[in-house]
């Protein structure tokens, strides 16, 4: 057996993140060959992956690149909290988001076979090393690229992250006041969850689908249902109206001057800056929205237990 020194499994450890002990012991089994060791790892790695594969990850990180006139946001998952504050983890995120940059994928599947920024390895190879190293199952569920003129938002170290799209003239996009604005306006669409932009992006059939809720909702109100037609129209559009200010971003109240709305403050902001702004999209992620989560049941585990 070579005699395997402190420096080389040092070395090993530096190079792919991995444990001393597991280092050590696949130095051990490569008798002393540190590529055979790295590969060794590897392989470990990918099978230690699959056996946690069927394991939950709703928590982890959002986070939000720009680079080049193009922004990418991409959600990426782990099982704790713990790990979603690593710093191989973090940099791992980043990797992921200039891969995204650099290759413009069209899916994930596609992102997963691509090299990793910086590496000969592929996206779907660096996740399982991670997830090898860090010891927990992970996955990259989703991403976005924006080109253009954009704003960002990550809120509660990567609790959610908002990416805002702005068509603006005058080269107003490279003032310090801008890129505040921006902000602010990805900073209210973290806070009020609008769906859409303004109220001729929300489709006729969502608009319908509300006014028949409400006007079933008045019919079988016993104190409204005995109101002339016309003037349940006229409860039904009011009640439309609100529907607007509460899931269109631009008819909004802005959170920090509700005396106006957002709309009103693009366009405030605008004049002072010469030129003219318009909001054209936007996207949000929320970190596990929608992913089931296993709840732990420690009462009935102990119950199990004690009745062997």
């Amino acid at each position: 057996m070579a005699d395997i020194s402190a420096k080389s499994v040092m070395e090993l450890r530096q190079k792919t993140g991995c444990g001393m002990m597991e280092c050590k012991k696949a130095l051990v089994t490569a008798n002393g060959d540190f590529d055979e060791a790295v590969k060794i790892l590897r392989e470990k790695g990918l099978s230690v992956a699959a056996k946690k594969a069927d394991r939950i990850a709703a928590d982890g990180v959002v986070d939000v690149l720009t680079d080049n006139g193009v922004t990418a946001i991409v959600e990426v998952n782990s099982e704790t909290d713990f790990v979603a504050k690593n710093a191989s983890f973090k940099e791992f995120v980043r990797g992921i988001l200039k891969t995204i940059i650099d290759g413009e994928p069209k899916d994930v599947p596609s992102l997963m076979a691509m090299n990793f920024a910086g590496k000969d390895t592929t996206v779907e190879a660096e996740l399982k090393n991670e997830i090898f190293t860090i010891g927990e199952n992970m996955s990259i569920r989703r991403f976005d690229i924006i080109k253009g003129v954009t704003g960002t938002y990550i809120h509660g170290g990567g609790a959610a992250g908002v990416v805002a799209k702005f068509e603006v003239t005058d080269g107003i996009e490279n003032t310090d006041e801008f890129k505040e604005y921006a902000k602010n306006i990805c900073m209210q669409i973290a806070a009020m969850n609008p769906i859409y932009v303004c109220k001729c992006c929300v489709p006729e059939s969502v608009i319908q689908s509300e006014k028949d809720i409400l006007e079933a909702q008045i019919k079988n109100d016993p104190k409204l249902s005995g109101k002339p037609a016309q003037i349940i129209a006229k409860m039904v559009d009011g009640r439309i109206s609100k529907y607007y200010d509460t899931n269109c971003l631009n008819e909004q109240a802005y959170v920090r001057e509700e005396d106006m709305k957002v709309s009103q403050y693009t366009e405030k902001t605008a004049k002072e800056l010469g030129g003219s702004i318009k909001i054209v999209s936007f996207v949000k992620y929320e970190k596990g929205e929608g992913i089931e989560k296993k709840e732990d049941d420690f009462a009935s585990e102990i119950e199990k237990l004690v009745k062997g």
